[in-house]
């Protein structure tokens, strides 16, 4: 029973590979999944920043190879090399993966450390796995665990004092290069979570004059009104871009909104005054082309990375808080797991000592004539000695098990009676054992 974890982010791969891996709907992918063989439970996450699969799995080499062939086939598409996509993938497993998950939970593997949105995107994603029978006892227990590890680093150290997101980045680094966003003008393209902080920020820094575009124009209302924005829908934004000289796109989909020719006219209608774009979508909501037309700035959400690595250093000590809450519930979770892992390696070590007790029992008896009362004696006697040899070993492995060495024990224990090995004396009772826990 082990578990693993194969996926990349914004540490591995460029937003160009990444938004190929966009996965708007886990339900299909997680059926799959948990229909083969190799895996037992299965969870989908996928971010802007990150694409990440963790199974459950009795036979991880297998269920490794499905993973990667998930990745670098199913998911990339034909024209991404299967060397790039393997190139960017990582893999973790067991406590590793455990403390990964639980680290992306409490935003510490986030391109900015603290941003709040991730834990929401985490719960979102267990609903969809949960909701596709997807996930069981383990995984479920895992992510609950990474759930309650996120609200103890937001509420015991202060890298929820002040909150960032990737929106909240993007406008610091228009403020630095305009210096001063005070009588500039905005457009927000996209009415999401992201949209939201966006408008929080650009408040914040004294600009007055924002639009929200959208697809849907009764969201950009609902989003607008409650800024004091003006609102649109997609149809207007060639006129919204000419008066425009802050741009944020954060809208979901496979195709850019701006294109080079939408940019190039509205240009052309400013007089050639400096437009900043910042597309914090993924997929990419602006083609990258636009970067090429005269006084236009383009940033993606990779180029938000250094202004994100700033807020990261004056975060330092309170993420040396967070990485030790996260190493403590990591710890907690792999106890509880050995403890797991223990209880069908007392049942085998107590269930093979009973086998080789009664075998010899029966060996002894078909040689000696023994009457009734000797017989019930020398019962008493056999099951009273494999007990006392037994009872040392089981009860440190049941005292041991939530311990930081208990998997190492229960591996010990397997060894040195050979709990793994069919042809040991008493092996024809792991059969009945293995039924048992089957019901």
């Amino acid at each position: 029973m082990k578990i693993l974890l194969v996926g990349l982010s914004h540490r591995s791969a460029p937003v160009e590979l990444r938004e190929r891996f966009a996965i708007d709907a886990p339900e299909p992918i997680l059926a799959k999944l948990v229909a083969a063989d190799e895996i037992d439970e299965a969870f989908l996450l996928s971010t802007c920043n990150r694409t990440e699969a963790l199974v459950l799995t009795r036979r991880p080499e297998a269920a490794r190879h499905r993973l990667r062939s998930l990745f670098a086939r199913e998911l990339a598409g034909e024209d991404v090399s299967p060397g790039a996509v393997e190139k960017a993938l990582y893999e973790y497993t067991d406590s590793r993966a455990m403390q990964h998950v639980f680290r992306v939970a409490a935003s510490l593997d986030s391109m900015v450390v603290g941003e709040p949105q991730i834990l929401g995107q985490v719960k979102d994603a267990y609903r969809a796995a949960a909701g596709a029978g997807a996930t069981g006892v383990i995984l479920g227990r895992l992510l609950n665990r990474a759930f309650a590890t996120a609200k103890r680093v937001r509420s015991e150290t202060r890298i929820a004092e002040r909150p960032l997101s990737v929106a909240r980045v993007a406008v610091d680094l228009a403020r630095q290069i305009f210096e001063s966003l005070e009588g500039k003008r905005a457009l927000l393209v996209g009415a999401g979570d992201m949209g939201e902080i966006a408008l929080e920020a650009l408040r914040a820094e004294g600009l007055r004059e924002l639009c929200v575009a959208n697809r849907t124009p009764e969201r950009a209302r609902a989003l607008a009104e409650r800024f004091g924005a003006r609102a649109s829908g997609f149809d207007a934004l060639p006129a919204l871009l000419e008066a425009a000289d802050v741009v944020l796109t954060s809208v979901g989909g496979g195709e850019p909104v701006l294109t080079p020719q939408m940019v190039a006219a509205a240009m052309h209608g400013r007089g050639h005054r400096p437009m900043f774009v910042i597309d914090i979508g993924v997929p990419r909501n602006v083609d990258p082309a636009v970067n090429e037309i005269a006084a236009v700035y383009l940033y993606d959400i990779d180029d938000l990375d250094r202004v994100a690595s700033a807020n990261a250093e004056q975060r330092r000590r309170e993420v040396e808080r967070a990485e030790a809450i996260v190493q403590e519930e990591q710890q907690r979770f792999d106890g509880w797991l050995a403890a797991l892992r223990a209880v069908p390696t007392i049942r085998h070590l107590r269930a093979r000592g009973e086998a080789v007790r009664q075998g010899e029992l029966e060996r002894f008896l078909r040689r000696n004539n023994l009457g009734p009362e000797q017989r019930e004696a020398l019962e008493a006697l056999t099951r009273a000695i494999v007990n006392k040899l037994l009872h040392a070993p089981v009860s440190r492995l049941r005292a041991e098990a939530e311990t930081e060495e208990g998997l190492a024990y229960l591996e010990a224990a397997r060894v040195l009676f050979a709990l793994d090995d069919p042809g040991a004396p008493g092996a024809e009772a792991d059969a009945r054992v293995d039924d048992a826990e089957d019901e």
